[in-house]
């Protein structure tokens, strides 16, 4: 009986958790269709706090907008701590594969190694976008075309 109690309790919950981790999925951009695991190359840094990842992708946008031509891609963070990046392409060319995806976060890279922040630090011939992205406390990237595909990138 207590056996039957604790299944019924744990299939109960499991679909809830499930949803619990998925809820951007479906919502913000398509089913998750690849991922990866990308191991931070740089040194420990400080714990960033929401705010700093807040900040930083509101920095990002406000310089976007200021652009004189249209955002090509939307740059967000979601999550009760904003943990997670989500890199959106409003295009159809942009992000037309995955190949083009990593482009964009290769010139993504090639900007941020020009900044004070790199710079000081050191790791500008070594640091990636995705270096920047776990130093800032993101715990995963998802770039997607917006249509048809999303690519989780877990940062470790």
């Amino acid at each position: 009986m207590f056996r039957t109690f604790i299944f019924s309790a744990i299939l109960t919950v499991l679909p809830v958790t499930a949803f619990a981790d998925d809820k951007r999925e479906g919502y913000y951009y398509p089913e998750i269709t690849s991922e990866e695991t990308f191991e931070r190359r740089v040194a420990k840094a400080p714990n960033a706090k929401k705010e700093v990842r807040t900040a930083f992708t509101t920095e990002l946008t406000k310089g976007q907008l200021k652009s004189p031509t249209k955002p090509r891609i939307a740059i967000f963070a979601k999550g009760g701590e904003s943990e997670h990046l989500i890199i959106m392409a409003l295009d159809d060319d942009i992000f037309s594969t995955l190949f083009r995806a990593r482009a964009v976060m290769a010139q993504l890279t090639s900007h941020a190694r020009t900044t004070p922040f790199f710079k000081k630090n050191g790791i500008q011939f070594a640091a990636t976008w995705f270096d920047l992205a776990k130093i800032l406390g993101f715990e995963d990237i998802v770039l997607s075309d917006g249509k048809t595909w999303s690519h989780k990138v877990y940062l470790k």
